[in-house]
């Protein structure tokens, strides 16, 4: 049993079993809210804990019903359900949330809350006010429609192999095979598959691109990157800072991804890497296989993460007994992995596509940080504060992988245990220039919002060329020119890219200082996840104890750590 046993947060505005399914029975409360007279500075505040109660209620409601789809996108029932919500709800509740925002920072009262307190709140009430506009909810309806319709066209993939109908995320233990000519075949059928759909899926993308321009054109601006600057709230940061980081990684990280794919290459005695080379082991060892089951890698993470820190272990139990996790691909569900929160419980629901890879080690390593960040800062009050900025968030969940590599036991013995850590460092140098890749893409899409598909193409693979590794593609160029459509950010979630790419900068300090001092980088790490939104970012990287800067400076020392660490691992 579990010794980690929450506090609950019972309502203290709302009745305990309230019903928010529809919206006969949401708006008499919002009503009530707005109706609630406010006299003081401490009538202002309850009145705040009263709304973010009410929010978190329906949000939560809105929540369970898109775990529900994203575990099942073929059950007509679930989708139905969750297009109600984004239909009939969500529409409905912008508006009001608007005048909640509006009845708070107009009020007079304002003045006699604590200023330090409330600078990270009233920062982003002014600027979601600033944003509001009535004639674009139904645009953003729009969007979730086709965010939804994105991830029931990638969750229906399937192809047929071995006499046996596989997803697309079920294929993808063939590309770790030694024998080079059945991973050729499994890579090819998948983007086979993928291309079917590639015209569906640049059409569905063309209709979210004009919505997204034209929302940003009702708010007010050039252009629909300075609108998602602001409406992703990135007050401490600009777009120059993001084109540095680009160039920091182009500059410092870049060659030595191309000196990693040299070594796999001259290892498996290849004069280049083919597309379908990147996930097996270059030394022809046979591919890694942390667990058998689910339950496995679920109990081995635990462990894990008890190694770690007892009480990380603890939690992680009491997300286990609670099912507050669904780890298993199957057919139908949504591709991916991601951590949400049941806002009205305060508990986190970790989702993920586990087919037996050590990947997948670290998808949960990685989601469960996350989930240790929803239960860190559980007792703040103020609903919007439980809330951390995205740049942050990923270093809770990045931080964890890397505090966990070196104690993957559970799933592997020395020599494995190495190969998996090298796995992992590897990754962390590739994966930068696909971030700066994906971010910078984005920034071409909507700065040249006219373009057509054809100069689209031109862009996305000038882009690889810039930051890609060497690998040779002939005969594949469609599915090259083709493949940002598996980068699901660029549809559901565009310009949350770079967060990754600063938070794994932020993680690799905290790793850098944890090779000295595990204990010490353990213990400001759970401090800072404790402060959750409450404030402003480069505050809450100082208290992790590392820097918030992407620059390059920093990203040479940190890759001169992880080059030095490889060169002290077996091959």
């Amino acid at each position: 049993m579990t010794g980690y046993l929450p506090e609950s947060y019972p309502h203290q505005w709302l009745p305990q079993q309230v019903e928010l399914k529809v919206w006969e029975q949401i708006e008499p409360w919002y009503q009530r809210l707005m109706a609630q007279p406010i006299e003081s500075a401490a009538d202002l505040e309850h009145w705040l804990l009263a709304a973010g109660e009410l929010n978190a209620a329906v949000g939560q409601e809105g929540v369970e019903r898109y775990i529900a789809m994203t575990c099942q996108t073929d059950d007509p029932a679930r989708e139905a359900a969750y297009l109600a919500f984004v239909r009939d709800i969500e529409p409905k509740l912008k508006p009001l949330h608007n005048e909640i925002r509006s009845r708070y920072l107009d009020s007079p009262y304002r003045s006699g809350l604590p200023r330090d307190r409330y600078f990270v709140f009233d920062r982003a009430l002014d600027n979601r006010r600033a944003l509001f506009r009535e004639a674009n909810i139904p645009r953003e309806t729009q969007l979730a429609e086709l965010e939804q319709r994105y991830q029931k066209i990638m969750g229906a993939m399937t192809v047929t192999y071995r006499g046996q109908e596989r997803t697309l995320a079920q294929m993808a233990p063939f590309l770790e095979e030694t024998d080079r000519a059945v991973r050729q075949e499994a890579w090819e059928l998948a983007a086979r598959r993928r291309l079917e759909d590639r015209e569906t899926l640049d059409d569905l993308f063309d209709h979210m691109k004009q919505l997204r321009i034209e929302v940003a054109r009702e708010a007010g601006f050039a252009n629909f990157v300075e609108y998602a600057f602001r409406n992703r709230e990135r007050f401490d940061y600009g777009m120059d800072d993001s084109i540095r980081f680009h160039q920091a990684v182009e500059q410092v990280v870049v060659p030595l991804m191309r000196r990693i794919h040299q070594e796999h290459a001259a290892a498996m005695g290849l004069e280049a890497l083919r597309p379908w080379d990147l996930s097996v082991d270059p030394l022809g060892r046979p591919p890694l296989h942390p667990f058998q089951d689910v339950e496995q890698l679920a109990e081995g993470t635990e462990t894990v993460f008890r190694s770690i820190d007892p009480e990380l272990g603890d939690q992680f139990t009491f997300l286990r007994t609670q099912r507050l996790l669904d780890l298993a691909n199957r057919k139908g569900k949504a591709p991916g992995g991601y951590q949400t929160t049941l806002e009205d419980d305060r508990l986190p629901f970790i989702f993920m596509n586990a087919v037996g890879l050590d990947s997948d080690v670290r998808t949960l390593l990685h989601e469960g940080g996350h989930a240790f960040h929803t239960l860190a800062c559980r007792a703040e009050p103020l609903s919007a504060y439980r809330e951390s900025p995205l740049e942050f968030c990923e270093v809770a969940s990045m931080s964890m992988e890397l505090l966990g590599a070196r104690r993957l036991g559970p799933f592997y013995d020395g020599p494995d245990a190495d190969r998996s850590y090298r796995k992992l460092l590897e990754g962390i140098v590739l994966i930068l220039p696909w971030i700066a890749t994906v971010d910078a893409f984005q920034h071409w899409i909507y700065t040249h919002p006219d373009h057509d598909r054809a100069q689209r193409r031109a862009a996305w693979t000038s882009l690889l060329d810039r930051f890609g590794g060497l690998v040779d593609w002939s005969g594949h160029e469609e599915a090259r020119d083709h493949a940002w459509h598996r980068q699901l950010h660029i549809f559901l979630y565009p310009f949350y890219y770079i967060e990754y790419g600063i938070a794994q900068l932020g993680a690799l300090q905290i790793w850098q200082r944890s090779l000295t001092d595990r204990a010490g980088a353990v213990a400001r790490y759970k401090k800072a996840l404790a402060l959750g939104g409450s404030r402003p970012l480069p505050e809450l990287f100082a208290a992790a104890g590392i820097r918030f800067d992407f620059g390059e400076d920093l990203i040479a020392s940190l890759m001169e750590t992880v080059r030095a660490e490889l060169d002290t691992l077996s091959p």
